[in-house]
């Protein structure tokens, strides 16, 4: 019992380690899917938590009943056909983005604080990665369960000081008048904003998720981290929203705006957001990484080691184009793409695997 709350407790920080990358660690996330449409934006925070919960579960049942190893696996199985195979293809495009946007998103982040070029920040997240990644799984797990409880220990501690000390912009009448700032081209588009994100964040997600189910096998325990994950995720996306939302207009200067949040206070805040924010990034490259080693491995046969040496001669190279630039164009699009993929999972486990969890 005890042995599986506490593995309870490590999926829940692999689930919540996975989705806080680069984008939403740095607050740049946020901004551009749920800050920019004002109050709405919470309610889409809220949406994307109530499509986490029963998709992922359902990721798992068919994981487990089907003894899926890769996230290749679980897309062929659901969508067969031409479709299936863009989907593959979307799959792992998306996950070499990520990858880039969170190579960019660490050099963004040291050149913004420190004023380094952008590329020392590259070559030491690379480096680190690659030394974590060499140890396969087992290294993937202890990185969340550290990072993880020390992320949610920042956030909140940087949310409250800014309750208390800017306890007068931290009213209801404010948050119901954050302005709306990006330009509507549909109706109800915050809407669209919001599923966009959770879908993305679900395909990104299945890459982990699959090859943990093959290992660790019991449904009960894996619901039970993803139910923990995504609502310890939402409480954190709520918090920076909010602290966001109140720099409206100032934080689209920055890369990385949560760190322009934590400006107004002591030096020692601002260096652990900082440290937070890279070794976020730092888990959700690793995730990335490992799920994209994994599947070269199953379908090239190309040994792992060797796979995730191949993922950044792409990588690398991609970074290079910008964080802010990397998350506002490839995110929306891999999020079209990734609905449909979750609207079939969706429809697979009603046909086969009902009842099962």
């Amino acid at each position: 019992m005890k042995k599986n709350f506490s593995m309870v407790l490590k999926l829940a920080a692999v689930f919540i380690g996975t989705l806080v990358g680069a984008g939403l660690a740095s607050g740049q996330e946020i901004t551009q899917f749920f800050t920019t449409y004002g109050a709405k934006g919470f309610i889409g925070i809220v949406l994307c938590c109530i499509l986490y919960i029963p998709v992922c579960s359902m990721i798992v049942v068919i994981s487990n009943k089907y003894n899926l190893k890769s996230y290749t696996g679980l897309i062929q199985l659901v969508s067969p056909g031409p479709l299936g195979k863009l989907t593959t293809i979307f799959m792992s495009l998306f996950l070499v983005s990520s990858s880039a946007i969170i190579l960019a998103g660490s050099g963004a982040l040291l050149h913004q604080y420190f004023g380094v070029p952008k590329w020392i920040g590259i070559i030491i997240m690379t480096s680190v990665a690659l030394f974590t990644l060499l140890k396969g799984s087992s290294g993937l797990i202890t990185i969340n369960s550290f990072i993880v409880p020390s992320l949610i220990t920042v956030i909140t501690t940087i949310f409250v000081l800014y309750l208390v000390f800017c306890k007068d912009m931290v009213t209801l009448e404010n948050i119901k008048a954050l302005p709306i700032t990006k330009q509507t081209i549909v109706p109800g588009q915050w809407f669209v904003s919001a599923l966009l994100y959770g879908g993305f964040n679900i395909l990104c997600c299945s890459g982990v998720l699959v090859p943990l189910s093959s290992e660790i096998k019991n449904n009960k325990v894996l619901n039970s981290g993803i139910f923990l994950g995504a609502i310890g995720l939402t409480i954190l996306c709520m918090m920076i929203n909010l602290m966001l939302g109140l720099n409206i207009p100032f934080i689209f200067k920055y890369d990385i705006p949560l760190l322009y949040v934590a400006q107004r206070f002591i030096g020692v805040v601002q260096i652990a957001l900082l440290m937070i924010i890279w070794c976020e990034m730092f888990s959700t490259e690793v995730s990335d990484i490992y799920s994209l080693g994994k599947t070269i491995e199953q379908k090239f046969n190309i040994p792992y080691k060797k796979g995730i040496f191949l993922v950044y001669c792409l990588s690398i190279p991609i970074s290079q184009i910008g964080f802010k630039e990397l998350i506002s164009v490839l995110y929306p699009c891999f999020g079209v793409i990734s609905l449909i993929f979750v609207a079939q999972i969706v429809m697979f486990y009603r046909k086969n695997c009902k009842g099962r969890r």
